[in-house]
């Protein structure tokens, strides 16, 4: 059986969507979409990438309208943590430990949530 090998893009519907990447770009790193075919896309490193589709009743999202919430790998997340909360954004740790790691979760300026993961073993 022909497999997929990874996700090749996230495509949501955005309030403006110039100001959404930008936030993106300068906060988490996340290249915006390159204007020519030159210029090479925001590259992720390889690493765990869970897909999994939830309950639609589900709360972990947040808003019951949510349909769906980022998970962005990071090596550091206290660091990541501490320079998010420095650029003013508020920054909600999750104090468990888990087998796989440990989390956090913000915000983007439209209020879509985003889970930060700090695997066990960092890559």
């Amino acid at each position: 059986m022909e497999k997929v090998t990874g996700i090749g893009g996230l495509f949501f519907r955005a309030k403006d969507p110039a100001a959404l990447a930008a936030w993106y770009e300068e906060h988490l790193g996340v290249s915006r979409v390159p204007t020519d075919y030159d210029t090479p896309a925001w590259m992720q490193a390889a690493g765990p990438t869970v897909f999994a589709p939830f309950s639609e009743n589900t709360d972990y999202f947040g808003r019951p309208e949510q349909a769906w919430m980022l998970n962005f790998r990071v090596n550091d997340l206290d660091a990541m943590a501490a320079q998010l909360e420095a650029a003013g954004i508020k920054v909600e740790r999750d104090l468990e430990e888990y087998p796989n790691g440990r989390f956090a979760r913000i915000y983007d300026p439209e209020g879509n949530p985003i889970e930060l993961w700090e695997p066990e073993n960092p890559r």
